[in-house]
């Protein structure tokens, strides 16, 4: 008892859990993965469009330092050489926008998916505390942020280090090529490290983001209490249901009682079980039951029958197998309807006989014919 009363949170948190979190903002989040994306979207644009780009500066600045006297003083002529020789640079910065805006947004909806709260961004006197914002700086999770950025340094390190190692006699041979060509090597190696260099961040991603998937589940688990009262509000008082199930059942069996005297016959264990079968000829179909009931609700059902004059058949099998195998209001299962119909056969031509309209029915069988599967 000490322990399910207890204020531990050990217990994973349910979907409400969940989902309530989720529209306060409180999602699970991992900052390194988010700049992961962008730097190697970054570096992938610039690998991809880095020729189009200097190409571009190499046309706007031969444009521009190839004014003519009339371009150099007339204001308007010189706006529009300055459009011109623009435009050849605005199509790969263009893209090359694009793709990082592309690659921030999938690095920070790949963990968490998207989610807006205005919740989120109202304004809370606990972020505005100075002791929530030391508690921030000097606490376990300013600890595992500072962690976190060690081991991006030693990883950024480490590959550079790697890089420069194995790329360095690349790098002194640049001095030996020509001019044009070795800026062209020279900047396609800076691409080609940058590349590698943000690759590295993987690792990081890969340590963060399952730590943060493990930190924001343990923010949200649950008290066993919480739990309790969270099904108590989402299901209703135990209570409350209950006495709903009371009333209704107590409103089915009056609607059911009220359906006795309607009946054709009413089949009994004599201690025991009692049900109630109506059989329409103008409808068609098979024999329906009424109402069927055990001990006191059979004996209840009993006295409406007398008192309405509703035919009583002792048939101890065939009631047993009709109140567990049929439901009220349903067709009786076409298993039985041989036996019932004897039944129902000797309950007409009886009735006939106390008009005075047949002979007396000879006595029902007491073996009915009731499938192995279906007796009880």
């Amino acid at each position: 008892m000490a322990d399910s009363d207890s204020g531990e949170r050990s217990e994973e948190p349910t979907g409400k859990k969940i989902s309530d979190a989720r529209k306060k903002g409180q999602i699970a989040r991992s900052k390194e993965l988010g700049t992961m994306f962008v730097l190697v979207g970054s570096a992938s644009a610039l690998l991809l469009m880095g020729n189009a780009l200097v190409n571009g500066m190499v046309q706007m600045m031969l444009r521009l330092f190839s004014l003519t006297q009339k371009e150099a003083f007339d204001v308007h002529a010189s706006f529009q050489v300055i459009m011109q020789a623009a435009s050849a640079v605005l199509q790969p910065l263009m893209w090359i926008f694009v793709i990082i805006a592309l690659a921030a947004f999938v690095g920070n909806i790949l963990l968490g998916g998207m989610s807006f709260s205005w919740e989120a961004i109202g304004v809370k006197p606990s972020k505005m505390s100075p002791f929530a914002g030391f508690k921030r700086m000097f606490g376990a999770q300013a600890a595992i942020e500072f962690l976190k950025s060690l081991l991006k340094f030693f990883v950024v390190v480490i590959v550079a280090y790697l890089l420069l190692k194995n790329l360095f006699p690349d790098i002194l041979g640049l001095s030996l090529e020509a001019t044009p060509n070795n800026f062209a090597h020279a900047v396609n190696l800076l691409l080609w490290m940058f590349m590698t260099l943000t690759l590295s961040l993987v690792i990081i991603a890969l340590v963060d983001v399952p730590y943060q998937l493990w930190k924001h589940n343990n923010e949200l688990k649950m008290t066993k209490q919480e739990i309790k009262d969270e099904s108590k509000n989402s299901e209703g008082n135990p209570e409350i249901k209950g006495r709903l199930r009371r009333l209704q059942m107590e409103v089915s069996q009056r609607q059911m009682m009220a359906n006795v005297p309607d009946s054709d016959v009413v089949i009994t264990n004599p201690t025991h079980y009692s049900v109630a079968i109506k059989y329409d000829f103008n409808a068609g179909g098979a024999p329906v039951v009424l109402a069927k009931g055990v001990d006191e609700m059979a004996m209840h059902i009993r006295k409406i029958a007398k008192e309405h004059q509703v035919e009583m058949i002792p048939a101890p099998a065939l009631a047993r197998s009709l109140y567990y195998s049929a439901e009220v209001d349903k067709e009786i299962p076409e298993e039985l309807f041989a036996a019932v119909a004897q039944v129902l056969a000797f309950i007409f031509q009886l009735n006939e006989h106390k008009k005075g309209h047949a002979k007396r029915p000879i006595p029902l069988a007491k073996n009915l014919p009731i499938p192995d599967d279906f007796k009880y």
